[in-house]
C-alpha cells in the first residue's frame, strides 16, 4: 500500500489527525449489534497505530444515532470488559449523529417553503441535541468520569427535501436564516458542554444539506450558516465562561414551544470576553440587561446577523444575507444595553 501511494504522487505518509473506525454501524455501516460492533472496535484499532510520527492518532469510536443510549451502554461496556489498563490510544472519542428534520425523517419539508409554525418545530427538535449530549453523556461518565473521550457529534445539521430539479442523491438544499438560527442555538449548546464535546462536524461543507457554501459553476455564495460560523469561531480555543440568561417560553402551538435566547460565552488568551446569542422569535424584539462579572468594560463591539425568517443568499442576490456591524449597545461599567432583533444571530465582543 505505501508502493501504491507513492505511485499516486504522495511519496511520504499521510498526516492523520483522527480516525474514524466504521461509522453509522447501526445501520448503513454493517447492520451490527452494539456488543458485535465494540469487539471489532477492539481487535480493528490495535492495528491503527502511530509509526512515530511523532503526533498521536485520535480514534474515534462509532456511536449512536440519536437517543439510541442502549448502544452507547453497550458499546462502552463491551469496549471496556478488560480494558488495557492505559486507555490513552485505545478510544478517543465516541461519535454521536442527530439530524434536524421538522416533517420527520421520510418527509423532511421544504428548505425554503415553511411557515411560523414549521419554524418553531425545527428549532424545537434542534434543541434537543442538548437532551442528547446530557443524556449520553451521563453514560459515558459511568466508564470515563474522567471526560478522557471526547464525544464527537460528527453528522449533524438540518436536513430538508432536496431542491426540485436536483439529484436527490446530491442532496442539495437551500439555506436560510431559519438555518442561521438552528446553528446558532446548537453551537451555543455545544460551547456549553465543551467539557465532553471536544468535536463537532456540520454535514456537509458544499451544497450538501446545511452547507456553509453553495456553488453553480463558477459562482459561489455564503450561506448564512457560514456567517454564524464565521461569528462563533472565536470561542474556539477559549475557555468557556459560566453564563445564563431569563427567558420566555414562546412559538407555535403547544408542543413546539422554545425559549426565546440562548447564549454561551468564553474568554480567549488575550482576556476578550466572546458572548453569542440568538433571538429565536420570528416576531419580537427583546431589551437585553447583560451583567458581565468582574473589572469594568472598557470597550464593547458587535456583529450581528438578522433578517426575515426565509431570507436566503441566492446567485442573484448574494448578498441578501450579511454580517453587519452591531452599534445599538450602550456600555455602563461592567453592564451591556441594547435591544436584540428578532430572527437574529448576535456577536459581542468585550474588553475589559
Amino acid at each position: 500500500m505505501a508502493e501504491l501511494r507513492a505511485k499516486n504522487g504522495h511519496e511520504e505518509p499521510w498526516h492523520v489527525d483522527y480516525f474514524g473506525v466504521g461509522n453509522e454501524n447501526w445501520g448503513c455501516g454493517g447492520n451490527m449489534n452494539p456488543e458485535y460492533y465494540a469487539n471489532e472496535y477492539r481487535r480493528y484499532q490495535m492495528f491503527v497505530r502511530d509509526y512515530k510520527s511523532g503526533s498521536p492518532i485520535q480514534k474515534i469510536c462509532g456511536g449512536a444515532n440519536v437517543d439510541d443510549y442502549e448502544w452507547t451502554e453497550k458499546v462502552l461496556e463491551t469496549c471496556f470488559r478488560r480494558a488495557p489498563e492505559e486507555l490513552h490510544g485505545f478510544m478517543d472519542g465516541l461519535s454521536l449523529h442527530y439530524y434536524v428534520h421538522p416533517e420527520g425523517w421520510e418527509i423532511k419539508g421544504s428548505s425554503t417553503d415553511f411557515d411560523e409554525e414549521v419554524w418553531y418545530k425545527t428549532l424545537k427538535k434542534a434543541l434537543y441535541m442538548e437532551e442528547l449530549i446530557e443524556k449520553h453523556g451521563e453514560i459515558m461518565d459511568k466508564y470515563d468520569p474522567e471526560k478522557r473521550i471526547g464525544m464527537i457529534v460528527d453528522e449533524w445539521g438540518d436536513w430538508f427535501t432536496c431542491e426540485p430539479g436536483t439529484n436527490p442523491g446530491f442532496l442539495y438544499q437551500q439555506n436560510t436564516m431559519r438555518d442561521a438560527l438552528v446553528a446558532g442555538v446548537t453551537l451555543n449548546i455545544f460551547n456549553k458542554h465543551s467539557d465532553r464535546v471536544k468535536m463537532a462536524n456540520l454535514a456537509q461543507i458544499v451544497n450538501v444539506l446545511q452547507a456553509v457554501i453553495l456553488t453553480e459553476g463558477e459562482k459561489m455564495v455564503k450561506t448564512p450558516t457560514y456567517h454564524v460560523f464565521n461569528m462563533y469561531k472565536y470561542h474556539q480555543d477559549a475557555d468557556l465562561v459560566e453564563s445564563s440568561i431569563e427567558t420566555e417560553t414562546i412559538g407555535s402551538g403547544g408542543e413546539w414551544r422554545v425559549p426565546n435566547l440562548t447564549e454561551s460565552a468564553s474568554v480567549d488568551q488575550d482576556g476578550r470576553i466572546h458572548i453569542t446569542l440568538t433571538n429565536l422569535s420570528a416576531t419580537e424584539d427583546y431589551d437585553i440587561e447583560a451583567q458581565i462579572e468582574g473589572d469594568e468594560v472598557r470597550s464593547v463591539s458587535a456583529t450581528i446577523l438578522s433578517g426575515e425568517m426565509h431570507d436566503m443568499n441566492t446567485f442573484e442576490e448574494p448578498e441578501c444575507v450579511q454580517q453587519q456591524k452591531f452599534e445599538e449597545i450602550q456600555l455602563s461599567g461592567s453592564t451591556l444595553l441594547f435591544r436584540i432583533p428578532r430572527c437574529s444571530v448576535l456577536h459581542i465582543e468585550a474588553r475589559r
